[in-house]
């Protein structure tokens, strides 16, 4: 299943400034995974050491929030995933 991935301005750093990166998955964790093999440094950017995702980091597919259980949920061809990551400061 072909899905795009929708990155938020602070992590096209890593992708080389692409904006939306296109991988194979039949779930979000997959489509995540498939995305960190060819930008590996998005690991840390998305994933905590048990391999959840990072407190901050929000998924949507198809623009509606895929909390809870986001890398469990299903995507189909055709869908897309926003990562969206909420940031702090002043």
């Amino acid at each position: 299943m072909s899905v795009k991935i929708h990155l938020h301005v602070t992590h096209r750093q890593h992708t080389n400034g692409q904006k939306t990166v296109e991988v194979e998955g039949r779930t979000i964790g997959q489509a995540l995974n498939a995305f960190v093999a060819l930008f590996p440094n998005m690991k840390k950017e998305l994933f905590n050491k048990k391999g959840e995702l990072l407190h901050y980091i929000e998924i949507y597919l198809n623009k509606e929030s895929a909390y809870p259980g986001e890398l469990k949920k299903q995507v189909k061809d055709g869908d897309d995933i926003q990562i969206i990551t909420f940031l702090a400061g002043g």
